[in-house]
């Protein structure tokens, strides 16, 4: 074999490396459009920039996040040609705030975002589009959050505890006592958490703080340390005057101050009362989340007879409600603890067609007991990973009707190609706004067979 010339090792690749981009520089950009999280894309000197809370045909100064390659993040330094479209965002902090992302736009142009998204990966990803499209499920635009996760920071040097909500791409923590997408009742809780923490003899020892709203309001503070007396009696004093329970988490699950105390929602449309506790799923925001478990039961229309299998059921928000409408609901969790909290919901509300059953649902459904017997139709709520494993045996079960509820439009494209590889077509698909004043996608599709269709 010939012997490679050395010299080739250290020839120029014959151009010239791009320069960085520090973090922190400032940059004028005229904004050309949306990117489907909301960020305005920008082009300058071969760059692409995605800059928070920018509008298209605006001209801002921008601030650098990060660089890497040819792609720029930012966030608006200053605006200073605005798009006729911008609103004044109804929240003091939302420039400083990670929470919200699109407060400056119109709520009708958050929808369309959000549609043009789901539409878009499911083109993209699948080839489909639903034979019809539903309209977007709305709720409040603020005020809706029933649970929220505050942020704590110690600084040991300054001996100040930081107490609000983390920045946009940083670790930096921006002090809020006021936050408008919380629902009111958390309202007065948030406000005064801030002196109340700065005012503990031990503030070093808190890890977190979390806000609850539902059958009561409730805070729980997740502690790093044990905490003294004088400071569990100062949490309970405020949580007494505010009327919220008082919840306790350090090495353990948590646990309320008080041992009878419990956390529930309600869904009034059916008489239900689901009882949780703090680390359990719900969903943050309360009318949506009604008004969506009532579009499910309606695009189902299961009939009185159906055999329905829940997957990925909680505490039960859909399997519930389900079992008020159909003969049996077999319901199915990965997480034990959410299976017992489920099966004593049914319990607690007078329902006996459920049957609650802990799986790994990346395993095969068809071998389980409890799917022998097939069912009517399949309805599944994953995570943002979506249901690849569940999905590919979907078929195999003989559901002639799939409802899907995703919050990631990509992972449900991705299953969605899948189901129609089996042999269902997507019938109606819709966007879900949960999380007003965000960019995050939450939708819901309906699948179906063809009766003449052998599924697979």
């Amino acid at each position: 074999m010939a012997k490679r010339s050395g010299d080739l090792r250290f020839q120029p690749s014959g151009g010239s490396r791009t320069p960085q981009i520090p973090v922190g520089k400032k940059q004028k950009l005229r904004i050309e459009r949306l990117a489907n999280d909301g960020r305005g894309i920008a082009f300058f000197e071969g760059r692409t920039w995605f800059v928070a809370g920018a509008l298209p045909d605006e001209e801002i100064e921008a601030r650098v996040l990060g660089a890497r390659s040819q792609v720029v993040e930012a966030r608006v330094e200053r605006i200073l040609t605005p798009s006729a479209g911008r609103r004044a965002e109804p929240c003091a902090h939302a420039r400083q705030c990670g929470g919200c992302s699109l407060q400056h736009l119109p709520h009708g142009e958050q929808l369309a975002l959000k549609q043009q998204q789901l539409a878009e990966q499911l083109r993209r990803v699948a080839g489909l589009q639903p034979e019809q499209w539903a309209a977007p499920l709305v709720g409040p635009e603020l005020g809706y959050r029933r649970r929220a996760r505050i942020a704590v920071r110690w600084d040991a040097k300054a001996r100040q505890l930081a107490v609000g909500f983390r920045a946009p791409s940083s670790q930096e923590i921006v002090s809020i006592d006021e936050c408008p997408v919380l629902v009111p009742a958390l309202q007065p809780l948030m406000r005064g958490l801030g002196p109340l923490l700065r005012g503990l003899h031990k503030p070093q020892a808190i890890g977190h703080v979390e806000l609850f709203s539902g059958s009561a309001s409730a805070l729980l503070v997740r502690h790093t340390q044990a905490l003294p007396e004088s400071d569990l009696e100062q949490l309970q004093r405020f949580c007494l005057e505010q009327g919220a329970q008082l919840w306790l988490q350090g090495e353990a699950a948590p646990a309320p101050f008080v041992a009878d105390q419990q956390l529930a929602y309600r869904l009034e449309t059916w008489d239900l009362q689901l009882h949780y506790r703090p680390g359990d799923f719900i969903q943050v925001n309360g009318p949506v989340n009604e008004a969506m478990v009532a579009q499910a039961l309606d695009w189902m229309a299961p009939a009185a007879d159906a055999r329905v299998l829940d997957l990925f059921c909680g505490l039960g928000n859909f399997a519930l409600p389900l079992a008020r409408r159909v003969r049996e609901v077999v319901a199915v969790e990965g997480v034990a603890a959410m299976v017992e909290r489920a099966a004593q919901n049914a319990l607690s509300n007078g329902l006996d067609n459920l049957h609650f059953h802990q799986a790994d649902l990346s395993n095969p459904l068809v071998e389980a007991p409890w799917a022998r017997e097939g069912f009517d139709a399949v309805l599944l709520d994953p995570p943002r990973d979506g249901a690849w494993e569940v999905v590919r045996q979907l078929g195999r079960l003989g559901a002639r009707q799939v409802l899907y509820v995703s919050c990631n439009p990509a992972t449900l494209a991705r299953d969605a190609q899948e189901l129609l590889r089996q042999g269902y077509r997507l019938k109606r698909a819709g966007i879900l706004d949960m999380f007003p004043q965000t960019a995050h996608v939450e939708a819901m599709a309906l699948f179906e067979a063809d009766p003449d269709v052998r599924l697979i």
